[in-house]
């Protein structure tokens, strides 16, 4: 180090140290900062990376996260399903802030795999009752007006596991089933009028180009309101495995019906009644009856901070409380924020940008002085839903339910900031 860098280095130390001792109380009342009288040699002091220039541009052409973030990935549970091809990997909600899911990070859900497609050799089939049956490639489908939407997207099974008790401990594995993302494409709205649509067409079936061939069933009217034939997603094409080339956006209704890698429209007169509506994707009732077409996501909210993979570590004081909401009904209007187990509640604050069948970020700030506590969310939303208890939920429902789970979740903290999933009848 020459004479002159290190009179400039000696200087910075200098300025830094008498800069903490008399400024450090700015911040003092909205967070405990770090006692500075002894020095904090981390800032203070020069280290290896203000030494050494780093890479130049385009060393890395398509970036990627901080190698110190390596941790925040997607996660499964290995013992869930009995073969990784038809399984589902989870979000790490804790791990995010904001409403906008990272498109490396959003959930999978396969029934056969990730197609690998050629979007030059994709094609997208509408027949059924239309005046006239077309195809359309990739290219023909960008001619049509262009929108962008940010819709959330929950899979019907998700907190599935968790519908007779507590069962996994970390919301990345109760609640990691969910993102939320701005998809672009086209109305389907539009394609359907090119085609012709018969006044006797009243269901839409849509199929995948996948090894499992994912059908669904769709009531017309939901086709011509927001449905969207995405090929984008924030602000990039989608990825493989969240249905690239082409999927369709079913806002606010099951994920099972966002069928990726869409290759085929038929219009219809009834539902076609296939495996994933039928043997799947209902709820069996108490009574024997099975509940059908199920296809809304409820109300629903969860705090993602802190969580079982997140706990408090800070010690006792300021604590920042935060989690999502949504609803597939429309927006969120509030939330309410429980320390106790849901004896005494309290506004959140909701912060950030708010959309209909969108998630929506909440925060609640508090003291915390070192007791247990019992951490629960309940969100409304626009239309006058309110999320309900596990029991509430229970007692129409019964227990035997894999889907549509939007009870209220609880987070026990422990006086060491343990935090644990557990459960309040």
């Amino acid at each position: 180090m020459t004479d002159r860098t290190e009179s400039q280095a000696s200087s910075r130390r200098q300025f830094l140290k008498s800069s903490l001792l008399g400024g450090v109380a700015i911040a003092g009342a909205a967070a405990s900062g770090r006692a500075a009288a002894a020095g904090e040699p981390l800032i203070t002091e020069v280290q290896e990376w203000n030494q050494y220039p780093g890479e130049g541009v385009g060393t890395r052409p398509y970036g990627q996260p901080s190698q110190f973030e390596q941790h925040v990935v997607r996660k499964t549970v290995p013992w869930l399903t009995a073969d990784a091809i038809s399984s589902v990997s989870f979000t790490p909600l804790h791990e995010l802030d904001g409403i906008i899911t990272p498109s490396g990070l959003c959930f999978e859900r396969h029934h056969g795999g990730i197609a690998e497609i050629n979007s030059t050799d994709h094609r997208l089939m509408i027949n059924g009752l239309v005046e006239k049956q077309l195809v359309f490639t990739m290219a023909d489908l960008k001619r049509f007006p262009r929108e962008n939407r940010v819709y959330f997207l929950e899979c019907a099974a998700n907190s599935g596991m968790e519908w007779r008790g507590a069962q996994l401990n970390g919301v990345q594995f109760t609640h990691g089933m969910l993102h939320c993302v701005m998809h672009t494409g086209v109305r389907l709205k539009h394609l359907l009028d090119e085609a012709g649509l018969r006044t006797s067409g009243k269901w839409i079936l849509a199929e995948g180009a996948d090894a499992s061939a994912m059908t669904r069933s769709i009531p017309i009217e939901k086709a011509l309101d927001d449905c969207i034939v995405a090929f984008a997603m924030n602000g990039e094409a989608l990825r493989p495995e969240q249905g690239y080339p082409l999927r369709l956006v079913v806002p606010g209704w099951e994920g099972n019906m966002w069928v990726k890698w869409l290759r085929r429209l038929e219009v219809g007169d009834q539902p076609w009644q296939q495996r994933e509506e039928t043997s799947k994707y209902t709820d069996l009732l108490p009574n024997g009856k099975a509940r059908r077409f199920t296809f809304s996501m409820d109300v629903k909210s969860v705090i993602t901070n802190p969580s079982p993979q997140s706990p408090i570590t800070h010690g006792k004081g300021h604590t920042v409380l935060t989690g999502l909401a949504w609803s597939g009904a429309g927006a969120i209007s509030r939330v309410d924020i429980s320390i106790d187990g849901g004896r005494n509640w309290k506004t959140a604050r909701l912060d950030g940008p708010s959309f209909s069948k969108a998630l929506h970020r909440f925060y609640h700030e508090f003291d915390w002085d070192g007791s247990e506590l019992f951490l629960q969310s309940r969100a409304m939303d626009d239309q006058g839903f309110i999320q309900p208890t596990k029991d509430e939920l229970r007692s129409v429902r019964g227990a035997n339910s894999i889907y549509h789970n939007n009870g209220i979740q609880t987070w026990h903290v422990g006086k060491d900031g343990v935090v644990e999933n557990v459960e309040i009848s």
